[in-house]
């Protein structure tokens, strides 16, 4: 197993061991129901950690989507946390079945990491963007283009997990973090950037290319 999956195993075997243990003890006791129903809950809770490996796309400038799900916004923005400037923003809703495991959008260096603690309004909605808990990751390409992702909590989701830290080389595609149980990302993007998706898509995290910087 290489070590950028065993973060994501690490993330699954507590919720895994528990609900199997528990499963297990509901058995011992022939009820039958019961053990059906937490048995569905096991396997429930092994397929919504799962993390399938993906054909990351080369090409000079591109960017992948963080995360897999539906394109719910796309505009022009203000983005005062890092870039403090205009950028093209692009918000990603992860429903209870979509993979949560987060990718690094393009190849370059980790500049910045600020988490805010927050509400936990349903990440589809547009207040989630700045009143939500989330964890926002500056990277910074070899060319100096500079971006912004955003994990970002939900109605549901109540552990934003990121295993990059500021200095970090990263690659495109490569694994970052999760989100657990629904949640949403944003992406912001330099104004110019060629954007190759449109609103209500459905993406991949790190196979899916969102644009090409200019």
């Amino acid at each position: 197993m290489s070590k950028e999956q065993s973060p994501v195993v690490r993330e699954r075997l507590p919720f895994l061991i528990g609900a199997t243990v528990l499963t297990a003890v509901i058995a011992s006791l022939k009820i039958v129901w019961l053990t059906a129903v937490m048995g569905a809950l096991a396997l429930q809770t092994f397929w919504f950690f799962r993390d399938p490996r993906r054909i990351i796309p080369t090409g000079e400038g591109l960017i992948v989507s963080p995360a897999d799900g539906r394109i719910i916004e796309m505009a022009e923005v203000e983005e005062e946390r890092f870039l403090k400037d205009r950028a093209v923003k692009i918000s990603i809703f992860l429903n209870l079945f979509d993979v949560h495991v987060n990718r690094i959008p393009c190849s370059g260096r980790i500049r910045g990491i600020h988490y805010q603690p927050g509400k936990f309004l349903a990440a589809n909605k547009d207040l989630a963007s700045t009143e939500n808990e989330q964890n926002a990751v500056l990277l910074e390409t070899p060319s100096g283009v500079k971006i912004v992702f955003v994990q970002v909590a939900g109605l549901v989701a109540r552990r934003i997990v990121c295993w990059v830290k500021e200095g970090d080389a990263v690659q495109r595609g490569g694994r970052f973090g999760m989100i657990r149980f629904g949640s949403r990302t944003d992406l912001f993007l330099p104004l110019g950037t060629e954007l190759k998706v449109m609103l209500g898509e459905k993406v991949k995290g790190g196979s899916s290319v969102i644009g090409v910087l200019k």
